[in-house]
């Protein structure tokens, strides 16, 4: 019997090549969630780095501040004092490289702007004195000051709660992904087909987030039209010094992703139209 399980392998093989047939491959996820087409551009987007993970976001009259670590942020080129207007500010954990307690309270202060951190870090930052806390998690779209918020995992830790990312879509469509600190994500093919996005905010420094190969990778489950580095050179070592290496293996693995790399205080235009 032992000797007749091989001969039958054999004769089902040969069958498969002399008919033609082949086995059905799995359908992939894309074949099943297949990617959308990203929404027309009709307000240009403002994207000012401001250092290590630090990003304003301005399109419509609405601006987005995001991680606001100002005051001790080494390479950060203004003050708490010449943020100006705030609609928005969003936390995406709670280290101390992302979120000044004292910076929030004070921008939290004098803007208004809703506070949004995931629960466990929106009741921290309370305690620590910061108003206007919006309590949110991990899920699908909200909305609030009139701008479409969804929060993403992160793959990352953090003291209290889970580490998180955001997507953000202005009224004028343009659409921002704030990855947040984490390493890469299956999740992000995903958010990808879920959520087309024009410009991706990626960590590429290594030792804590994705290193420039997993930030490159990343590019073919998000899609974005535009690629911006951020997370790196903020201290070097541990981080990389520059995002030389990611923009080489950018260019291999997602040749029509464009890749903007900012100096702390410099801003990018995405620009009104259509993107792929």
């Amino acid at each position: 019997m032992k000797k007749l399980v091989p001969i039958f392998a054999v004769i089902v093989v040969l069958t498969i090549v002399l008919s033609g047939a082949a086995p059905s491959r799995p359908a992939g996820l894309e074949a099943l969630l297949p990617y959308a087409p990203k929404p027309r551009v009709t307000e240009p987007v403002t994207i000012t780095w401001l250092g290590h993970a630090t990003f304003m976001l301005e399109s419509g009259g609405k601006t987005v501040l995001i991680d606001p670590w100002i005051t001790d942020n080494p390479v950060c080129p203004i003050e708490v004092g010449e943020i100006g207007d705030v609609d928005l500010i969003l936390v995406t954990h709670d280290h101390f490289d992302h979120v000044d307690a004292a910076d929030a309270k004070a921008i939290a202060e004098a803007t208004g702007a809703p506070v949004v951190a995931i629960w466990e870090t929106g009741d921290r930052l309370e305690d620590e004195g910061v108003p206007n806390i919006s309590r949110r998690n991990i899920g699908g779209a909200i909305e609030i000051e009139g701008i479409s918020l969804v929060m993403t995992g992160a793959f990352h830790s953090a003291d209290t709660g889970s580490p998180a990312g955001y997507i953000i879509k202005f009224p004028g469509g343009g659409t921002i992904y704030h990855a947040g600190d984490t390493g890469i994500l299956a999740n992000m093919q995903l958010y990808g087909a879920i959520y087309p996005m024009h410009v991706a905010l990626l960590p590429i420094g290594g030792t804590f987030t994705m290193d420039a190969m997993e930030a490159a990778k990343s590019l073919r489950l998000l899609r974005p039209a535009v690629a911006i580095p951020m997370h790196f050179a903020t201290w070097s070592p541990p981080l990389a010094p520059n995002a030389d290496e990611f923009v080489s293996l950018a260019k291999k693995e997602a040749r029509r992703v464009d890749v903007v790399v900012l100096e702390p205080g410099q801003s990018y235009v995405l620009e009104p139209g259509v993107y792929r």
